[in-house]
C-alpha cells in the first residue's frame, strides 16, 4: 500500500463537518493527522466549490464520496455533476433505499445499479457498492450481494470489511472475489467485547489485515479507507489516527 492510497471516511468525524468552516476545520485535522485522501460522506450542507477547494487547500484527494442511493438509481446525472464539481472519480450506492424481497427484485435492482454505472462509467466515473450485512441474506439460496455482482457487471466494489464479517462472510474471500472489479475498500476493524460485537481502530480487533492488504494489492484496490461509525466514546480523530498509524507501521511501503 502506498502512502497516497490510505484515506478517511469523513463519516467518521460526520459530527464535525456540519459546516462549512467544521469541514475546513476537520479536513485541516485529517491533513495533520498523516491522510492524504478522503471519501466525502455524512457532511453537513458544504457548498461543492468550497469541499473542492478547502480539501484542494489541504493537499487531500477527494477519493470517493456516498450519494443518496435513490438519487444514484433514479437521478444518476446529478451524480455527475456532483463528482465533476468537486473532481472525484467514484461514488459508492451506501445503502439500501430498497430492499429486495425476492430473488426476482434483486435481479431487477441490479439492473438499475448497472444501469447507472454504465452510465457514470461512460463519462469517466465509476460506480462502487458498499455492503452491510444485510447483503448476506439468502434469496432462493442466494447471497443478495452476488446476486447484485452477478447482474450487474458494470457495478464496481466497495467492500466493507466489518460488515462482512458480522453478516457471516470472510473479508479475505471477499476481496479477492471483487479483484480487478473494486477500486476501493473500507477497512473497518471488528472486534469483540464481553458477547457484544464492535467496531474499533484497525488493530485493535480480530480481523485479518495482512491477508486483506494482501489480497486488496492483488487485486488492484486504490484506495484503502478507514471508517469506524461508532468509535465507542473515542474521540473520532484519535480513532482515525490510531488505525493511521497501525497502518503506516505495518502496511504503507
Amino acid at each position: 500500500m502506498k502512502h497516497s492510497q490510505l484515506a478517511a471516511q469523513l463519516y467518521t468525524v460526520r459530527d464535525y463537518a456540519k459546516t462549512t468552516a467544521d469541514f475546513a476545520g476537520t479536513m485541516k485535522k485529517i491533513k495533520a493527522i498523516g491522510y492524504e485522501a478522503v471519501q466525502v460522506s455524512g457532511i453537513g450542507p458544504v457548498p461543492e466549490d468550497e469541499i473542492r477547494r478547502i480539501s484542494e487547500g489541504e493537499g487531500l484527494t477527494i477519493c470517493a464520496t456516498h450519494e443518496n442511493g435513490a438519487t444514484i438509481i433514479d437521478d444518476v446525472d446529478s451524480v455527475i455533476a456532483r463528482l465533476k464539481a468537486i473532481n472525484c472519480k467514484y461514488t459508492a450506492y451506501p445503502w439500501p433505499h430498497i430492499v429486495p424481497a425476492t430473488h426476482y427484485g434483486a435481479v431487477d435492482m441490479a439492473k438499475k445499479l448497472n444501469a447507472s454505472a454504465e452510465k457514470m462509467a461512460a463519462a469517466g466515473l465509476g460506480l462502487c457498492y458498499h455492503n452491510h450485512a444485510i447483503e448476506f441474506q439468502r434469496l432462493d439460496g442466494e447471497l443478495l450481494l452476488d446476486i447484485y455482482y452477478n447482474n450487474a457487471p458494470a457495478l464496481l466494489g466497495e467492500i466493507d470489511t466489518f460488515w462482512v464479517q458480522a453478516g457471516g462472510g470472510n473479508p479475505v474471500e471477499w476481496v479477492k472475489k471483487l479483484a480487478g472489479r473494486m477500486p476501493l475498500l473500507h477497512l473497518k476493524e471488528f472486534a469483540v467485547s464481553g458477547n457484544d460485537k464492535r467496531m474499533s481502530y484497525i488493530g485493535g480487533g480480530n480481523l485479518d489485515w495482512k491477508n486483506i492488504i494482501a489480497a486488496g494489492e492483488a487485486g488492484g484496490v486504490e484506495y484503502y479507507i478507514v471508517e469506524q461509525d461508532d468509535c465507542n466514546g473515542m474521540c473520532p480523530f484519535e480513532a482515525l489516527k490510531r488505525s493511521y498509524d497501525y497502518l503506516t507501521e505495518n502496511f504503507v511501503r
